[in-house]
C-alpha cells in the first residue's frame, strides 16, 4: 500500500466494546508512521494495580482526593515500541503489561475505576501531553468528546452485540484465557452501560464524529473506509 502523508493530525476513535478500536487505530498508525496510544489500557493497568494490591472497587470509590492521588503516585504509566511488531505497548512501574491487562477480571473491573474522576483527570492530562505534536491515533471511550474535543479526524465505532462478543471471545480464547460467550457478552454490556452512565466524561458519540458500523465489515475494508475519509480531507494521497 503506497501512501503519502501530507499532515500530521490527531485521530481520535472512540466506541463500544469490542467493536475493533484498537485493532483499526494500530492498523492507521502502522500505515501512516503515527504514533499508536491505547487509552483505555492506561485505565487498565490502573486497575491491574489495584488487583495486584489487594485494593477493592469499593476502596478505591471511599477514598479522599488526597489518598487516590498518592496511590496515582505510585503508579508509572508509560508505552514503548515492541521491537516485534513496531506497535505501542502498555508498561506498569517498568514491567510489561500488556498481556495481564487484558483479562476478564480486569475488565469486570475497569469501568467503576475509570469512572472516579480524580483518576479520569490523572489520565486524561497524560493524554493530552501525548498528542501535542500530533501525528497519533488514540482510541478510548472520551478521546473525540474530553480529551482532543479539536480532533481533524474523529471515528464512533459500533457493531451489533452479538458480533462483539465473539471477538472479544476469540481474542481472549486465543490468548489462552477459559472464558464463556456468555461471560464475555455480559461483560460487554455491563461496561457499555456504566460507561455511557458514568457523570465523569462518558461515552458518547462527538457531534462530528463519523459513525463507522463495521459489523459485516473485514478489517482491510474498515482501514480503507478511514483512509479515503484521510484522502478526501487531503492528510494522505
Amino acid at each position: 500500500m503506497s501512501i503519502e502523508v501530507k499532515q500530521q493530525i490527531v485521530i481520535a476513535i472512540d466506541g463500544y466494546s469490542s467493536c475493533g478500536k484498537s485493532t483499526l487505530a494500530k492498523s492507521l498508525a502502522k500505515v501512516l508512521s503515527y504514533t499508536y496510544i491505547d487509552s483505555g489500557a492506561m485505565y487498565r493497568a490502573v486497575t491491574l494495580y489495584c488487583l495486584e494490591n489487594n485494593i477493592t472497587v469499593e476502596q478505591m470509590q471511599s477514598f479522599s482526593e488526597v489518598d487516590l492521588e498518592a496511590i496515582l503516585d505510585r503508579i508509572d504509566i508509560t508505552f514503548s515500541v515492541n521491537p516485534r511488531t513496531g506497535l505501542s505497548e502498555i508498561n506498569l512501574n517498568n514491567e510489561n503489561v500488556e498481556h495481564l491487562i487484558r483479562t476478564l477480571m480486569v475488565s469486570e473491573m475497569v469501568s467503576p475505576i475509570s469512572a472516579i474522576p480524580v483518576i479520569r483527570h490523572r489520565m486524561v492530562a497524560l493524554q493530552k501531553g501525548y498528542g501535542k505534536s500530533k501525528g497519533i491515533v488514540m482510541d478510548g471511550r472520551d478521546i473525540g468528546t474530553t480529551v482532543f474535543p479539536d480532533a481533524e479526524l474523529k471515528l464512533f465505532m459500533t457493531a451489533s452485540g452479538q458480533v462483539r462478543a465473539k471477538r472479544r471471545f476469540d481474542e481472549l480464547s486465543a490468548k489462552g484465557f477459559t472464558v464463556t460467550m456468555d461471560e464475555v457478552y455480559r461483560n460487554n454490556e455491563e461496561r457499555d452501560h456504566a460507561d455511557t452512565h458514568r457523570s465523569e466524561s462518558p461515552l458518547r458519540q462527538a457531534d462530528d464524529a463519523t459513525v463507522l458500523d463495521n459489523s459485516e465489515m473485514t478489517r482491510e475494508q474498515q482501514l480503507q473506509f478511514v483512509l479515503n475519509i484521510l484522502r478526501s480531507k487531503k492528510v494522505i494521497q
